[in-house]
Order: C-alpha cells, then sequence, then structure tokens
C-alpha cells in the first residue's frame, strides 16, 4: 500500500504534490497548536479553580470552633464562594482520619469520600462529574486530626474545554480547506515561471536560439533558474554560432586548395606536355597536399583536445634545454628571412608536463614571429623562472596587431586582415592551438601588441600541470 501511494503522488502534477504537501504541513501544525491550546487553556482554568479553593479553604479555616474536642462550623455568619444548595458545585466539610464527614457547607454529600497523605490537591471522579478538592490539615485541642477540605465541581470547566475543542475539531478543517485553495493558488504563482521555462523550451530549435525567459520577478530560486536558463541560452547560442562559423571556416579553408589542385590538374590535363611541366605540376600539387595535411592534422588536434582525448604523458621537462633546443631549430629559418633571433634562456629551468605539447606551443609561436616580422627586424626569447611555475616571452618587432583582433586572436581560423594571404598566412590554427595547450597544462597564454612596434606573447606555465588521465589515441 506505502508503495502504491508513493506512486500514485510521485504522478501528480508539481502543483498538485506542494499543495497536498502544504496541507500536510498546515495538518500537522493544526494537530500540535490544538493540542498545545486546548492543554494550556485546560491548565490555567484547573489552576484558577485551585485558587479559589485556598482562598475558600482560608476563610474556611476562620469560621472552625473546636466544642469539647469536636471541630465544627459556626452557625452563624457568611462563607464566600459556598453556596448552600447542593447543586452548587462548590462544598467545604471537615473529615476524620477515617473519613467521617464531621461538618460540612454546601452540596459536600456529592463529593466522594477520600481522606489524603499530605495537603495539596487532587482531582476526584464523581457519579456526574468530576470533583476538584483542596485537603488542609488542622488540629482539635484534643490532638486530634481532621481535614479541612474544600471542593468544586469541574462540570463547568469540562463543559467549557468541551465547547473548546469542539470549535477546534470545526476550524480545523475549514483551516484545511482555506489551506488547500491558498497553497494551490500560491504553487500556481511561484511554478509559473516553471511554465514560462517549459514553454520558451519547447519553442526553441537548432535554428533559432533567440528565445529567452527574461523573467523580472523576485530573485528567489526560481528567479535564478530562469536566470541561469537564459544565460545557458547563451552559451548555447555562441557555441552554436561558433560551430557555424567553423563549419564555414573549414570548409573555405578546404575549397582554396582543392580548387588550385582541380585547377592544376585540369589545366595539366588539357594538352600534352613535356616531362618537365607534369614534375613542376606534381611539385605544385604536392604543396596544396601538404597543407591539407597540415589543415586536418591541426583540426584534428583541436577536435581530440575539446574532447578531453588528447595524449597525455608528462614528465619532468628540463625545459631550459627544450627551449634552447625549439630555438636553435628555427634559427636557420630566420636566418633566411634575414631576422636576428635572441634568446635567454638560464640554465636549470624545470617543470612537469608534456614534451611533445610543449614544443609545438613554443614552434607555434615562434613560427608566427618569423612569418609576420619583416627583413631586418628581430625575435627575442626570454624565460624566468617564478615561485609558481615559469614566464616565457616570445617577442617580435612585426607590424603589430591592431586592438580590435586582440580579443579574438587564440580563436580558430582567425586571422589579421594583413596578414592574410595565403603566401604568409596559415589556417590560422597556431595560435589556437598554442592557447589550448597553455590551458592544458594549467597555464595561460597572454598577448601584448602596439601597431607598429611589434608583438609580445607571455606563456605562464605552473611549475607542475593538474592531474589528467593518461590517454593513448588510435
Amino acid at each position: 500500500m506505502p508503495s502504491r501511494i508513493r506512486r500514485w503522488f510521485s504522478d501528480r502534477p508539481l502543483r498538485v504534490r506542494l499543495t497536498l504537501w502544504y496541507i500536510l504541513a498546515m495538518v500537522l501544525t493544526l494537530l500540535i497548536l490544538n493540542n498545545y491550546v486546548y492543554a494550556r487553556v485546560q491548565r490555567d482554568m484547573v489552576a484558577e479553580v485551585d485558587s479559589s479553593l485556598e482562598v475558600a479553604a482560608s476563610q474556611a479555616f476562620l469560621s472552625l470552633e473546636d466544642e469539647n474536642g469536636r471541630l465544627s462550623f459556626q452557625e452563624t455568619g457568611e462563607m464566600p464562594y459556598v453556596g448552600q444548595a447542593p447543586d452548587s458545585g462548590f462544598a467545604i466539610r471537615l473529615v476524620d482520619m477515617n473519613g467521617t464527614v464531621l461538618d460540612g457547607w454546601g452540596g459536600y454529600q456529592a463529593v466522594p469520600s477520600w481522606v489524603p497523605a499530605s495537603s495539596g490537591y487532587a482531582t476526584l471522579p464523581g457519579e456526574k462529574t468530576n470533583w476538584r478538592l483542596y485537603s488542609k490539615p488542622t488540629e482539635t485541642e484534643g490532638g486530634a486530626v481532621v481535614w479541612l477540605q474544600v471542593a468544586q465541581s469541574l462540570a463547568g470547566v469540562n463543559q467549557a474545554l468541551g465547547s473548546l475543542r469542539t470549535q477546534l475539531l470545526l476550524g480545523a478543517p475549514l483551516a484545511m480547506v482555506l489551506a488547500g485553495l491558498g497553497g494551490f493558488f500560491l504553487a500556481g504563482r511561484a511554478l509559473r515561471p516553471i511554465s514560462q521555462i517549459t514553454r520558451t523550451a519547447q519553442s526553441i530549435s537548432g535554428s533559432d536560439l533567440k528565445q529567452r525567459i527574461d523573467y523580472h520577478g523576485a530573485a528567489d530560486e526560481i528567479g535564478r533558474l530562469a536566470k541561469m536558463f537564459d544565460e545557458m541560452l547563451d552559451r548555447l547560442s555562441a557555441a552554436f554560432d561558433r560551430e557555424r562559423q567553423f563549419t564555414a571556416d573549414v570548409a573555405h579553408e578546404l575549397r582554396t586548395p582543392l580548387t588550385a589542385l582541380k585547377g592544376q590538374i585540369g589545366v595539366t590535363l588539357s594538352r600534352v606536355r613535356p616531362s618537365t611541366e607534369y614534375e613542376r605540376t606534381l611539385h605544385g600539387l604536392e604543396e596544396q597536399v601538404d597543407r591539407l595535411i597540415r589543415l586536418t592534422t591541426d583540426l584534428l588536434f583541436l577536435s581530440r583536445l575539446e574532447q578531453g582525448r588528447l595524449p597525455w604523458r608528462p614528465e619532468t621537462v628540463e625545459f631550459s634545454d627544450l627551449l634552447t633546443g625549439i630555438v636553435e631549430q628555427v634559427q636557420p629559418l630566420a636566418e633566411s628571412k634575414g631576422l636576428k633571433l635572441k634568446k635567454e634562456i638560464p640554465s636549470g629551468l624545470s617543470l612537469r608536463g608534456d614534451p611533445d605539447h610543449l614544443i609545438r606551443l613554443f614552434l607555434n609561436l615562434l613560427d608566427n614571429a618569423i612569418r609576420y616580422t619583416q627583413r631586418g627586424g628581430q625575435i627575442e626569447v626570454r624565460a624566468e623562472g617564478e615561485d609558481t611555475g615559469l614566464h616565457v616571452l616570445v617577442s617580435d618587432t612585426g607590424p603589430g596587431i591592431p586592438p580590435e583582433h586582440l580579443p579574438h586572436l587564440f580563436e580558430r581560423f582567425h586571422r589579421v586582415e594583413a596578414a592574410r594571404s595565403r603566401i604568409t598566412g596559415g589556417a590560422g590554427l597556431g595560435l589556437a592551438i598554442a592557447h589550448e595547450i597553455a590551458q592544458w597544462h594549467g597555464g595561460r597564454l597572454e598577448v601584448e601588441s602596439t601597431l607598429g612596434h611589434g608583438t609580445t606573447f607571455a606563456v605562464h606555465l605552473p611549475s607542475s600541470p593538474p592531474e589528467r588521465p593518461s590517454t593513448q589515441l588510435g
């Protein structure tokens, strides 16, 4: 049965479930509150009766007289609180140690016989109603102990408590109905933004990510949810835009060499040519194929990196030797362009990382500097140790980069317009790859550039990269 109830409950709409929980909470609250109110009123009414009994006992004590060792009430005078009719609900009596009534006032005959062990209060069950009894001992001249007992019927108290109980029981269902209606209304208002989120989500498609909830209500949990949903849509829209731009850029980059290949093949096949021309054409085709291979290799590298499938074989690297070897490797290329290549690399620098990726990082930065620095310019590589890692600067005296291009410099396929020629410019992936490799090692790649004065790339690498699973790619 409980599992069936749970299934039924879980199948209800959220608004209904919230209302039911609200009603259950109200029932428990009313149950606790009603019991507390009833117990408190009962205690206060009994305490009021006890106070009246004690006052009456004090006054009755003053009306006692002792005749030959026998206590009785004076026959004259009036006694407050005590009525003479038996049904007055209030009585005073004198009882000896055997329970025999010696004298009395009011309807004491209806009070059950009882001899206490000590002074104080007691509740005695009667035929028609309960009695509240106060007992106080006194002694006769002969030394006999006699109990002065003052009693009052609890019929009025019980009647008042019964009326209170009835009112509480009648009010509870009404309160639950009002709580249910109010809970259903409030749950609807609270869940209204969620309905708006649902409608917005249903209207979103892959071709239209412009829909937003645009919630302007309170900054509560629902408000934060709506805001985070809009922020998620912004991120998704930006990701879709990047993917669409990436697809267009890939198509553009692949179309150019393929078109060149097609053109060269078509021209070569248009007529019979000498073997030297065929050889020259094949060399040209080889260059275009090499460009396609580099492009696809870089794209595959970025794809694996974004998917977390980058080969990762960290080890302790003698960084001074590694960076010096990279600079010496590109030295002939720089000299062929008439560039001066300087290095300031102190010995003893080391860090933990993947040497293959680090080589690719700095080769891309140096290749970029050599590619865009005019003949007669200078490239400088400086490295220094820090408390938390290494800091490497790759500076050139090239034309610089316009400020509007700096925020997009590490995006895939982004190239500065002045350097977009196919002769000097690559596919626009080298800096993107360098940036991703730096982040993969837990570091960062930054750039500063001034038009007409050159560009500086700063690489910050920690001594130990973050832990990553070692992967092997097939």
